[in-house]
């Protein structure tokens, strides 16, 4: 079939993200071999590099032709997006996974020529599969997700990590005028409650492609907006900060509080 097919691509895609859940799951019941990266709190144990491996060998040998963009160093050399892109964070939510053994999932966003055609979070210990197919909707375990809402700062919910807000004095304004936040400890579970109508949006300073890219084509999906803070481009090559929310929501955070003129 062709790789052109994004619903056999999907569908491929799912069991491979299914295959790794298991994978992961069976890890938690030996002892983990934990390091860290650039510093004490940038965790990674040996599990996030075997499923980042795990997902190579099987994207390689289903569709060669494919490149791929992992957390993990796969595709560290990779500078465009031409052709078809996976994007993985194999756990996304490190700390979550060694300190609680839950609220992780795996992320994986396929993009072709730079465009969102596919994206996958599941959040593994809660059995929430979500998956948005460009121009498709989006779903979770199989029931598609409504569009949403506008909402406004007043009665919203903003997953907003608390690091961020002692570092940008624009998200103590917002923590005072909004109903409230929470921090989940992972992008991808914090994009996805946004997708399903939890929370109304979700800010952070600084993240990496593979964070992101399955949920902006999730979001897209369920008709909210992203971008980076000051409203431009996410750059799926490289870090960037990231603005989610629903309308209404969006152009009140952009307007008058992350990029309030005077």
């Amino acid at each position: 079939m062709s790789n052109n097919d994004w619903d056999f691509i999907a569908n491929k895609a799912e069991n491979i993200v299914r295959e790794a859940a298991q994978l992961i799951k069976h890890s938690l019941q030996t002892e983990l071999i934990v390091e860290y990266k650039s510093n004490p709190n940038d965790l990674v144990t040996e599990m996030d590099r075997k499923i980042e491996a795990f997902f190579c060998e099987q994207i390689t040998n289903e569709f060669p032709k494919h490149y791929i963009l992992g957390e993990e160093g796969t595709g560290k050399d990779l500078n465009t997006l031409d052709g078809t892109v996976w994007i993985i964070d194999p756990i996304d939510g490190t700390t979550n996974f060694v300190h609680q053994q839950r609220h992780f999932a795996i992320s994986v966003g396929i993009y072709e020529d730079g465009v969102g055609k596919v994206g996958i979070i599941y959040d593994v210990m809660a059995d929430e599969l979500y998956l948005a197919l460009e121009n498709k909707g989006a779903y979770l375990n199989g029931v598609q997700l409504p569009m949403l809402k506008e909402a406004k700062v007043s009665e919203a919910l903003i997953a907003l990590n608390s690091g961020w807000i002692l570092k940008d004095e624009r998200l103590k304004d917002l923590v005072s005028k909004c109903r409230g936040t929470r921090a989940y400890g992972a992008a991808a579970i914090e994009m996805a409650s946004v997708a399903a109508n939890r929370i109304d949006g979700y800010i952070s300073l600084n993240l990496s492609p593979w964070d992101f890219a399955a949920g902006a084509i999730l979001i897209k999906e369920v008709g909210a907006v992203i971008s980076t803070i000051d409203g431009k481009e996410l750059d799926l090559l490289n870090n960037s900060s990231l603005c989610v929310a629903k309308n209404g929501l969006y152009q009140e955070l952009q307007n008058d509080f992350l990029n309030k003129k005077g």
